[in-house]
C-alpha cells in the first residue's frame, strides 16, 4: 500500500460529504467526544475556505 499524507475529495459526492459531516455531528452528540466535532468543524472550515463561502451556504449546497 502506498503511503500518503493527504487525500483528495474530488471523488467524494456531495451526498457522501454531507453524510460524513452529519455522522461526525451525530457521533459527537451521542458520545460527547470532542474529537468528532473538532474534525467536523475543521473539515467544514477548510472546505468553506476552498469554496470561498460561508458555512451556512456550503451546508445548504451539500443538502441540495
Amino acid at each position: 500500500m502506498e503511503s500518503f499524507d493527504k487525500i483528495s475529495i474530488d471523488q467524494i459526492s456531495k451526498r457522501d460529504l454531507l453524510l460524513i459531516v452529519k455522522s461526525l455531528e451525530y457521533t459527537f452528540e451521542n458520545t460527547k467526544i470532542d474529537d468528532f466535532i473538532n474534525l467536523r468543524n475543521n473539515m467544514v472550515k477548510e472546505l468553506c475556505f476552498l469554496a470561498e463561502t460561508s458555512e451556512d451556504d456550503f451546508l445548504k449546497f451539500l443538502e441540495k
